[in-house]
């Protein structure tokens, strides 16, 4: 497996249009998919390859100076629990520290709601993310939005 950054607009479009329709417990909403994958094209992009398909990706943007957030992310779930999007996170977060960032964040359904998304949970935790903040009615009062911080320092 390879990690590699995309910079071209109309690959960053249609490697985040094959995965995330591949999802669709997490990004089964299309207005919702459609935005991720519009607002991917002019983020940060880094791909995980497996020989030469995609098999996961993940997406930054600044929020401030200070801070980038994983704005989405993806692995098909024939590849999951192998470590794809742990590596994509650390190519992530090298990045980050590398470029004088001092936070990343990260937004998703608060634990305890849906099953998909307290896996979800799991994978962010372990990763190192703290509970920073929840926001009961940002997505609507049936997704409440938790929102995961870590120092870079």
């Amino acid at each position: 497996m390879k990690i590699k950054l995309i910079e071209d607009y109309e690959d960053k479009q249609k490697i985040a249009r094959q995965l995330l329709e591949a999802l669709p417990e997490w990004f089964g909403i299309e207005e919702a998919r459609e935005n991720y994958i519009k607002d991917s094209t002019d983020q940060l992009f880094f791909v995980a390859l497996d020989e030469n398909q995609a098999t996961g990706f993940l997406c930054l943007k600044e929020t401030s100076k200070d801070t980038l957030e994983l704005s989405v992310m993806g692995v098909l779930k024939e590849y999951h629990r192998q470590g794809i999007g742990k590596e994509l996170f650390l190519k992530a977060k090298r990045f980050a520290s590398e470029n004088g960032y001092s936070f990343l964040q990260v937004k998703t359904v608060q634990m305890g709601h849906y099953e998909e998304y307290d896996n979800t949970n799991r994978f962010y935790l372990g990763l190192g993310f703290k509970e920073f903040e929840v926001f009961p009615t940002l997505w609507g009062e049936w997704n409440p939005c938790q929102i995961y911080i870590m120092s870079l320092r």
